[in-house]
């Protein structure tokens, strides 16, 4: 960006600092604070997959801190369900790239909710600013001796002129042979964006119930309660025909995001719907899985496969809204 005479440091307005997380399961975490200048903030954590931890607009919070806060990799439980325990969910958790979703047996071999990339720290990372924009690219290996060799190469850009995070992931497979590679953006609303106040909005042409727990709200997918004790969560799987998007705004608080990408790449998009007490939150996920397991994915004959140096990309733009008007615009291209 042109100098600007009125400032010492290009901090005072925006720019990327880099910070370690002290005490508790998150003591030792390295932590990215971006800002733009421009209202949008979010928090990069290098040691869990260079996921999204915080993001806020405008000192708007817009994502969901789960009870857990920050936990360290060095904490993480990859059998079954174990994933939960550290599961900080932020505004974005990666899933996969092994597997996503249910634990399951595949091909007589055992894999965790979620898979693990997500708690992985990154191998390199660092930041630049360039082209009117903030740059974090990281490297995060997910490789094992007599095991698959995948690396996701991830690319966040923050514009400095518009509130616009755009996520590219680049995975390869390192190794000498076919394999799946799976991921699933778990892209968490929460509180004060997400409330009974809130509107959703999701343009698909197609919604269907995961359970049949879902099944009893699937006329009621698109509306937001207040939080209830001992709620059961229910997840919704859409399609669309064209673009992939999501997007949520709330009056009340005169903000909002869509999130966008291409559906084709990434066809499967799962809406989870999460509205407990203390677990209150709107998971708006597109990938190239749904989360019901890698098994599943296998029998459905939808598992994505990458032979010997084969890579796949893969790219999410979240955009921040500002005001009614503006989100009427949105909502009607």
């Amino acid at each position: 960006m042109a100098r600007n005479k009125y400032i010492g440091h290009d901090s005072q307005i925006y720019g990327v600092e880099e910070h370690r997380l002290v005490g508790g399961k998150g003591d030792g975490m390295r932590l990215f604070q971006v800002k733009n200048g421009k209202g949008l903030e979010f928090t990069v954590s290098a040691d869990r997959g260079a996921d999204i931890s915080r993001l806020s607009f405008k000192g708007i919070n817009m994502g969901y801190f789960s009870p857990t806060g920050y936990v360290a990799p060095a904490y993480y439980d990859d059998k079954d369900a174990g994933f939960l325990k550290s599961f900080t969910a932020g505004f974005l958790t990666t899933c996969g790239l092994r597997a996503v979703g249910n634990p399951c047996e595949d091909e007589g071999e055992q894999f965790p909710l979620h898979g693990s990339i997500g708690n992985q720290p990154a191998e390199h990372i660092y930041w630049v600013e360039e082209e009117d924009s903030l740059h974090i690219k990281a490297v995060v290996p997910e490789e094992a001796f007599f095991g698959d060799k995948l690396t996701m190469h991830r690319h966040i850009c923050c514009s400095l002129k518009e509130n616009k995070i755009t996520i590219t992931d680049k995975i390869t497979n390192c190794g000498d042979k076919t394999v799946p590679a799976l991921i699933l953006y778990h892209m968490n609303m929460g509180y004060p964006l997400l409330s009974e106040k809130a509107q959703l909005y999701i343009p698909s042409v197609d919604v269907a119930p995961r359970t049949e727990e879902a099944a009893k709200g699937i006329d009621h997918w698109q509306e937001i309660p207040a939080p209830q004790a001992c709620y059961e969560e229910q997840c919704f799987y859409h399609k669309f025909a064209g673009e992939g998007k999501a997007g949520i705004f709330n009056p009340e608080v005169n903000a909002g995001l869509m999130i966008r990408y291409d559906a084709k790449n990434l066809p499967f998009f799962t809406q989870w719907k999460m509205m407990g007490e203390r677990e209150y939150v709107m998971g708006l996920e597109p990938g190239n899985s749904h989360p019901d397991g890698r098994a599943q994915m296998r029998e459905e004959g939808n598992l994505t496969f990458l032979k010997p140096d084969e890579a796949v990309q893969y790219q999410v733009a979240i955009e921040l809204i500002d005001g009614i008007e503006r989100w009427k615009k949105y909502t009607s291209q």
